[in-house]
């Protein structure tokens, strides 16, 4: 589905749009909106700010509020968020009477359509924000009205109740007639490919913020698995299961709150030597560090730790990327890697993180009912991290020792054999961020491994993604990801020149 804010398309399903002259619904709603008891509680007004923090939209920014109801989440929005609201119900008493004459005097912020969830057609936007709405939705228009609404925004804000309504009484109806529990809506976004960026189980109401999109430059969600996809099968079904001690490793999970504190992520690129006594420096300061891979033992041999470490490849080779184990550092471990790279780890430091979610999804919904979380990425541990850090969290990152190229014939700042041998294509970074064969543009080469190839592209990837609009890079030495980084920052310099 292509839309006029060119922000792209979903991929997997399209909007859907149902037969008929009207909704029957509408008809109940319309004698809903007569009852003052019905519109003195707004769950749109009081879950806006919620929004606000999740969500960040800048000011500006284009939300849809699907199901408005009174107005007054929309309100809260485009008065505390500075946003332009879009309300779409399909009655036109739904109103207060103050926020009518609010669609003349504000014109620039506020507006409303009667538009029917399941007939659309929706507008599109940014953001979206749907509160105390898919518990409306009759069962057999629940999928039609996700994807309609999936579709008309990038990222959703939703809030669902869980248990049965108490005013339908006022006109002797049911008012609430998908009445399920948290683990089923979460399901329902897992099938459409949802990356959920927060979630939360109040109890009485399931929270998420989630996106459906997908697009040209759209963050990659497979990667290129080096062992046998039954290999990777087995890992995920042994490292999800429950241990015969009863408990279960803990999993990742989005966190709702932001922070602008610098983090460094610690790879093994040759230049990372190079800044060792900046590193040092930055961790006296108490600046977070986290390491990918043998860059662990880097750091714990010079006395950089604890730190945060994130492992992500499969083969049975990774378990020594976690040697020395320490009681005070933390792992965050990919649950397709092999059963022995998380045994000694502390089970209340160690967490496991999902990826691969087309080859294993049947085996994560078995073994977490409760629900789990993808992480998107790249086909390196780095292009993972990233989004990794930032479902924590985090927002600013410090990259050391993230090369994607040779410094002569090295390729690691330590030893590390397992890449010794790999093949060696001299490549350059194009004026649009592409890195091509040498020969194919003009420009400085660099000298890769095919991985880091792979790698540098899916960064160009990622720093155009929506990923890429939530962090800040600073990516140090100067390899192949700085040189791309500095391509695009100047393209957009140029952009905003003109």
């Amino acid at each position: 589905m292509s839309d006029e804010t060119g922000l792209g398309s979903i991929e997997g399903f399209a909007p859907q749009v149902s037969i008929g002259t009207g909704n029957p619904e509408a008809a109940k709603y319309g004698e809903m909106w007569k009852h003052q008891e019905y519109r003195n509680i707004s769950p749109g007004e009081q879950l806006a700010q919620g929004f606000l923090t999740v969500a960040r939209p800048a000011p500006g920014a284009h939300v849809v509020d699907f199901g408005c109801g009174t107005g007054r989440g929309a309100l809260v929005l485009a008065v505390v968020g500075g946003l332009r609201v879009t309300m779409v119900d399909f009655v036109n008493n739904c109103l207060d009477d103050d926020i009518r004459p609010m669609l003349e005097t504000q014109a620039h912020a506020l507006r409303f359509l009667k538009v029917d969830l399941e007939r659309g057609p929706l507008p599109n936007a940014e953001y979206g924000y749907c509160t105390d709405v898919m518990e409306h939705i009759p069962p057999d228009k629940v999928d039609l009205v996700l994807n309609n609404i999936l579709c008309a925004a990038r990222h959703v804000f939703f809030s669902i109740s869980t248990e049965d309504d108490s005013c339908g009484r006022l006109i002797g109806e049911t008012l609430h007639l998908t009445v399920q529990p948290y683990s089923w809506w979460l399901q329902k976004f897992h099938d459409r490919g949802c990356v959920v960026h927060w979630a939360e189980d109040s109890g009485r109401t399931a929270f998420f913020y989630v996106s459906a999109w997908a697009e040209g430059t759209a963050v990659s969600e497979s990667g290129v698995l080096n062992i046998e996809e039954s290999q990777a099968r087995e890992n995920v079904r042994v490292n999800t299961a429950v241990k015969p001690d009863g408990t279960k490793w803990k999993q990742v999970q989005p966190h709702i709150g932001r922070s602008d504190d610098e983090v460094m992520i610690l790879a093994g690129g040759p230049s990372l030597a190079e800044y060792e006594d900046e590193i040092r420096t930055k961790r006296a300061l108490g600046i977070k560090a986290v390491t990918l891979n043998a860059a662990y033992g880097w750091a714990l041999e010079r006395g950089l730790g604890p730190v945060t470490t994130v492992v992500m490849d499969a083969r049975p080779f990774n378990a020594r990327f976690v040697q020395p184990i320490r009681q005070d550092c933390t792992y965050l471990i990919a649950s397709q890697c092999d059963p022995s790279v998380l045994v000694g780890l502390p089970p209340d430091r160690t967490y496991i993180w999902h990826t691969m979610i087309d080859l294993t999804r049947d085996i994560l919904t078995e073994n977490y009912p409760e629900g789990w979380y993808r992480v998107l990425g790249g086909v390196t541990v780095l292009l993972r991290a990233i989004p990794l850090l930032g479902m924590l969290g985090h927002r600013r990152f410090s990259l050391y020792g993230c090369d994607s190229c040779l410094s002569g014939d090295q390729h690691h700042a330590y030893s590390q054999p397992e890449n010794d041998g790999a093949p060696i294509i001299p490549v350059i970074a194009t004026a649009d961020g592409r890195v091509v064969a040498e020969g194919e543009a003009e420009g400085r080469i660099f000298y890769c491994n095919p991985w880091m190839i792979a790698q540098a592209n899916q960064f160009v990837e990622l720093i155009r993604s929506p990923i890429g609009d939530e962090v800040e890079l600073d990516v140090k030495g100067d390899g192949l990801l700085k040189h791309i980084l500095t391509i695009a920052v100047a393209a957009q310099d140029r952009v905003e020149a003109a």
